[in-house]
């Protein structure tokens, strides 16, 4: 009897384990049955919010359901991530962010009022190259060698905007001054948008910046942009050099991904990346991300995940270099 017992209670345990995943498969099927909410934890006018916007109306279109974008800034992405994490599990709210919340702050900040690690991943859609921008009016300097022979010479006097302590603008200025040994004043803001009015302005000196927006800025000639972060010349800048002709090794890059929830479904998660990625694959979402400097990163959730870890130990290590430390 005992054998017999064990072998029901082994099958009903097998039949409810199916039957939950019947459920789930047929909730993704339906999915979505009512308005999809997207938070962007940085303000409006980046192109951590550029991105998902030119996604949503695509999606909004395939979903048959509103998309909503709601930017929820502060604490570098911290804010909106947390509101993200404490959501329902459903794939009703979605977080799309850059790197801070999702793989830097955990290693910047000490009691983090979420987990990023428990985020399902859903896909990394974008990459965009970062850049070294500085205001023509403050800084008279046509190149990286001459930038750096200033600096040596004024150490500490040139103010460096960034989106905010911990995000990727912040970081590439800290490897910048481990690499070449200078030393920058930096200034975080809360998002690209209103540190770029500010280096417009002239209130402060130079930024490290995805070229998402600021392209537009340096071909309009409010900006100078003295060399790109990416390992090579870009194709489509090919007369701009790389900081790493200067800088051997030199490379930073801001991407964009969008994660679920802890414990959303993986039937939800499934649907929602194979709908982004056919998102990815449109003409004009393509044009939207290539006028934004961007190159389309299409994948599956794992691999959306992998790349997240392996970027959690890169930017470790350079938080570790430069003893960050948030006050």
């Amino acid at each position: 009897m005992r054998y017999a017992f064990s072998g029901y209670a082994v099958a009903l345990t097998l039949g409810i384990v199916g039957l939950y995943s019947l459920v789930e498969t047929a909730r993704a099927q339906n999915f979505p049955d009512h308005a999809i909410k997207i938070i962007v934890p940085f303000p409006a006018g980046g192109t951590a919010d550029a991105i998902p916007r030119l996604l949503s109306s695509w999606l909004s279109q395939k979903w048959g359901q509103p998309v909503v974008i709601e930017n929820h800034s502060g604490a570098a992405g911290n804010i909106g991530a947390e509101l993200v994490y404490r959501s329902a599990p459903d794939g009703y709210t979605l977080l799309s962010a850059p790197p801070p919340p999702l793989v830097v702050n955990q290693n910047l900040y000490p009691n983090l009022p979420f987990d990023p690690t428990k985020f399902e991943p859903i896909a990394v859609t974008a990459v965009v190259p970062n850049a070294l921008l500085v205001n023509p009016d403050k800084i008279k300097a046509n190149s990286v060698a001459e930038l750096l022979d200033y600096l040596k010479k004024n150490p500490d006097q040139v103010t460096a905007a960034n989106q905010g302590n911990g995000t990727t603008s912040h970081l590439t200025a800290e490897l910048f001054q481990l690499m070449a040994k200078v030393k920058l004043r930096n200034v975080p803001y809360r998002g690209s948008a209103p540190a770029l009015q500010d280096l417009l302005a002239g209130n402060v000196d130079l930024m490290f910046d995805n070229l998402g927006v600021s392209l537009a800025l340096v071909n309009a000639g409010k900006l100078k942009l003295l060399a790109v972060a990416s390992a090579k010349r870009l194709p489509s800048l090919p007369n701009v050099p790389a900081l790493a002709e200067t800088l051997p090794g030199f490379e930073s890059a801001a991407w964009y991904a969008f994660v679920a929830p802890p414990k959303t479904p993986k039937a939800v998660v499934d649907k929602i990346n194979a709908d982004i990625n056919e998102a990815l694959r449109q003409p004009n979402i393509e044009d939207g991300l290539k006028k934004l400097s961007a190159e389309v990163f299409r994948g599956s959730p794992e691999q959306a995940a992998k790349y997240m870890h392996e970027e959690v130990e890169r930017w470790g290590k350079v938080i570790k270099a430069a003893n960050i430390k948030l006050q």
